[in-house]
């Protein structure tokens, strides 16, 4: 996995605070997943500008993040402070955290980066206390099918490939290569690195997004874009 964001760290960090994807999607649902985490040690896998950082420190968490791109840790140190604990780490590597480190793991939108999930998720489970959680949340494999047969002939679902799109970030155009895989494949990964998968969740934008984004969210309300997994460590 390259550091894609470093070229467009600033603006997607601008980007990431009021959007529609980010602020009343995907990131509320990954605050009502994780729940009451007063006094828990909480690790922001991939944590990039460090907004759900930020919302899990608020609500009485230690929290502790990486990211793989150095411009979005710095994105990170601006909003947290210096005292935060933030790193520059690739999630694809060994993570420079001790054993059962962690009661919770959040890792928001940055698994399907990834070809192979095996290493990443055996690294993410050996920081977790035994019965500590992982939620993750993944571009909905259904979604990629979808876009990508609007554009072209119909994609093979249960294929492996990359796909690449680009977004537009403030004046900024941000381009991501991601990984499509079929959902068996994802609760495959999960079960062979020892999770328990306790919740599978498909979720809708806030009700505020209503008035906020008229255009936009109808079809988000619709037809999910992101799924989120809670899995237990054994």
């Amino acid at each position: 996995m390259t550091a894609q964001y470093d070229s467009f760290a600033e603006a997607y960090a601008a980007e990431n605070e009021s959007s529609l994807m980010n602020a009343h999607y995907e990131r509320p649902a990954a605050l009502a997943l994780a729940g009451d985490v007063a006094g828990q040690r909480v690790l922001d896998a991939g944590c990039g500008s460090g907004p759900l950082f930020a919302a899990l420190r608020e609500r009485g968490a230690v929290v502790s993040g990486f990211d793989q791109s150095a411009g979005m840790v710095e994105q990170a140190r601006r909003r947290l402070g210096d005292d935060a604990d933030l790193r520059v780490a690739d999630l694809a590597e060994p993570l420079p955290y001790p054993d059962g480190e962690f009661d919770l793991v959040t890792a928001s939108l940055v698994l399907h980066y990834l070809r192979d999930w095996a290493p990443t998720l055996g690294e993410l489970k050996r920081v977790l206390k035994p019965g500590g959680r992982l939620i993750a949340s993944v571009n909905h494999p259904l979604m990629v099918n979808l876009t990508h047969r609007q554009e072209g002939p119909r994609p093979d679902y249960f294929a492996h490939y990359t796909w690449t799109d680009e977004f537009p970030l403030h004046g900024q155009t941000g381009r991501m290569t991601f990984w499509h895989k079929p959902l068996h494949a994802m609760t495959d990964a999960f079960t062979a690195a020892g999770f328990r998968l306790a919740v599978v969740h498909e979720p809708r934008p806030t009700a505020a997004a209503r008035e906020l984004f008229p255009d936009d969210f109808p079809i988000l309300d619709t037809f999910p874009s992101f799924l989120f997994f809670v899995l237990e460590a054994g």
